[in-house]
């Protein structure tokens, strides 16, 4: 218990300390930000700080601080480190520099900025990277919450015809003005988001003693700790809640309506904090409640979902089932439909559709929602569909975070800012590009190697792109 309100403690002195340092480093001013310079009634519209906070973290969040760290802490509770020191000092700052680089050009997104930044092939490897993992994003969001409600329906309604409702919500959300559907309804998601959080560790914190939160070990607790090792499986299981790529495609949205940069560390940075705490609570949640990794891990094997819904309810009673059925259907639905909408952004982009020509949204939007069915279909009528759809996007969510942090790298470096400075993007860049490499040598959807080859390769990337980033930096500091 003492380790995870300590925990507690280090986000929000992140946030008030090292939150102040990333804005220092990137120099926000008085200059126009596009909601203000473009206003197009479509994407570029002004949004009030409290609402902008709120919608950006339920686009970031999603039910993925819930199930990534639910499946993180079946490693035990080492997994609070990765998330309170991840997320403060990786995820945190590759949001807000995410999302202010974008402000600083007319609210362009992560593809457009490799591009700038990381020159023209980049570019063009984040547009269809970036385009994937939105898709996979989407089709992930979907096929949760219609097996859920399939259970509750029955016959009635069957978790395809579900899918195809729900993709009938992502045509709108993804095509109306963002202040018509998502400004409404994601303002009071978030705070559902927020109230789940907050009920299930008070519940935890009042049960007297019930419930016990273990304090943090460097040991590996996961039922099969040779075969899964911490390195590199958690920081790849635990995205959303630490370092999430997934974010860098949502920042640009909320980039397009704040009407200040001095309010993108509360909105970008802050909204990282308040799902870092999420992903902490649910963390602790899972280990106190089932008593033991081992019993968490058992119980995953019926879904993610249907922990939610235990712990809930067994924390919290009938109280707690209303908001776990409400938070598992209605949050994965708000992290699906921005999505497809970022998708949509990146690809007016790519083709110089103007968007607020219906006809030209009509053109982007249903071809993705077409894919993006297609691939429900596969994770719905295959045992393993889900899994395997969910297994890709985790690495290239990490892969894309990656990028990302160089790209922040890369344009500090423009800058002229101090090598000091310029640590801040450069250091978790280099730490994320060893997680992926790793990663994807290693695992069973990648190419399988051992421990043994795959450590050293990873490192030896993260060294090389490293290797890279100071010659560049001394070129950089040549010209001063």
């Amino acid at each position: 218990m003492i380790s995870f309100l300590l925990s507690l403690i280090v986000l929000l002195l992140g946030f008030l300390i090292y939150g102040r340092i990333t804005e220092r480093a990137f120099g926000p001013d008085g200059r126009q930000t596009p909601a203000v310079a473009i206003n197009d009634g479509v994407d570029c519209v002004p949004m009030k700080p409290w609402k902008a906070f709120l919608v950006q973290l339920l686009n970031i969040a999603g039910t993925g601080p819930i199930f990534g760290a639910l499946m993180g802490a079946c490693f035990g509770p080492v997994v609070f480190l990765w998330i309170v020191f991840g997320s403060i000092l990786g995820g945190a700052v590759h949001d807000y520099m995410s999302g202010m680089i974008s402000c600083r050009h007319q609210g362009a997104s992560i593809a457009e900025l490799s591009g700038l930044y990381l020159g023209n092939a980049a570019k063009w490897i984040m547009r269809i990277f970036s385009v994937i993992l939105l898709v996979l994003c989407g089709t992930v969001f979907v096929t949760s919450p219609a097996g859920l409600l399939a259970r509750f329906t029955g016959r009635a309604m069957n978790a395809t015809l579900w899918s195809v409702l729900i993709l009938a919500y992502y045509l709108l959300a993804t095509l109306l003005p963002i202040d018509k559907l998502i400004g409404k309804l994601y303002p009071a998601f978030g705070v559902l988001l927020i109230l789940m959080a907050v009920s299930v560790i008070g519940g935890i914190l009042s049960s007297g003693g019930r419930f016990s939160i273990p304090e943090v070990s460097l040991s590996n607790l996961y039922p099969d700790p040779a075969g899964t090792p911490i390195w590199p499986y958690m920081f790849i299981t635990v995205a959303c809640g630490a370092v999430s790529g997934f974010h860098a495609t949502q920042s640009p949205m909320i980039a397009k309506c704040i009407t200040s940069e001095k309010q993108g560390v509360s909105i970008f940075y802050g909204a990282m904090i308040a799902e870092a705490v999420i992903a902490l609570i649910w963390a602790a949640a899972g280990v106190a409640f089932y008593g033991s990794t081992q019993l968490l891990y058992d119980a995953l094997e019926s879904g993610a979902s249907n922990v939610v819904y235990e712990i809930s309810s067994g924390i919290l009673g009938p109280f707690g089932t209303f908001l776990a059925v409400a938070g598992v259907i209605i949050c994965p639905i708000t992290s699906g439909d921005t999505a497809f909408r970022s998708a949509r952004l990146i690809l007016a982009e790519t083709f110089h559709l103007n968007q607020k020509n219906m006809k030209n949204r009509l053109l982007v939007t249903i071809p993705l929602l077409v894919v993006g069915g297609l691939l429900t279909w596969f994770a719905t009528s295959n045992d393993s569909g889900f899994q395997t759809v969910w297994r890709y996007f985790s690495w290239s969510n990490q892969t894309l975070a990656m990028i990302a942090l160089w790209v922040a790298t890369a344009y500090l470096l423009k800058k002229g800012k101090k090598p000091i400075t310029t640590l801040l993007t450069a250091l978790p860049a280099v730490f994320m590009s060893a997680v992926s490499m790793t990663y994807i040598l290693m695992a069973e959807e990648g190419f399988g190697l051992s421990s043994g080859i795959a450590w050293p390769a990873g490192a030896v990337f993260a060294a090389v792109l490293f290797a890279v980033y100071l010659l560049q930096l001394k070129h950089t500091q040549a010209k001063v």
